[in-house]
């Protein structure tokens, strides 16, 4: 009978150690699983963070490529202007396209502004970020232009209207692919008088 008892007896510490080995080990695998989950979601996490973040830094260089655009035009860097554009650019303002790209552009408004004074604002800009290498904008702008008092010369004036933009990155830059210049206004302006200083007019 006592022999019948011990048996009795191992037979259940048996059985304790096994459900606890067994209780143990599920243990242990849903803490693995449950730190495997954890690392998932903090890794999709930082990749969300990352492409915030280069959406911004995508942002923050188209900006700066269009401010340059329009220093460059007035300090009359034509050259430096040019290299904002892609080879293949196609440029149309005021319903008219320039064809030949940034240089053949650049060209033109030297030729057409000479060292006459001008000067550009852009601001408030919608810029859509469409996949790692293109994009796309709208600004809102305003120009004072008055060109060369002489024949032949487009009458002067002072514009407001709309960049309507696409930008493609060539070797890690953002350059402008498509340029359309559209006005809803333009005031008339005296064209510039080339004998006098192009600041202050005299």
């Amino acid at each position: 009978m006592l022999t019948n008892k011990k048996f009795f007896m191992s037979l259940v510490v048996l059985g304790v150690l096994i459900i606890s080995g067994w209780s143990a080990k599920n243990n242990q695998e849903h803490v693995v699983h449950a730190a495997d989950q954890n690392l998932q979601e903090l890794q999709a996490k930082i990749n969300e963070l990352e492409e915030k973040y280069q959406r911004l830094e995508d942002i923050e260089q188209i900006k700066q490529v269009k401010a340059r655009y329009f220093r460059f035009v007035d300090e009359k860097k034509w050259t430096d202007l040019a290299t904002l554009f892609t080879d293949d650019a196609k440029i149309i303002a005021d319903g008219a396209e320039y064809p030949g790209g940034g240089p053949a552009f650049a060209k033109m408004i030297g030729d057409l502004v000479g060292d006459a004074p001008t000067v550009h604002h852009g601001h408030m800009p919608e810029i859509e970020i469409i996949d790692k290498d293109n994009a796309k904008a709208v600004w809102a702008m305003e120009d004072l232009l008055t060109f060369p008092d002489k024949k032949g010369s487009p009458p002067g004036h002072n514009g407001y209207g709309q960049y309507h933009e696409t930008y493609r990155k060539v070797n890690g830059v953002w350059k402008i692919s498509s340029m359309e210049l559209t006005r809803f206004r333009m005031d008339p302006l005296k064209n510039w008088d080339p004998n006098t200083d192009p600041v202050t007019g005299k």
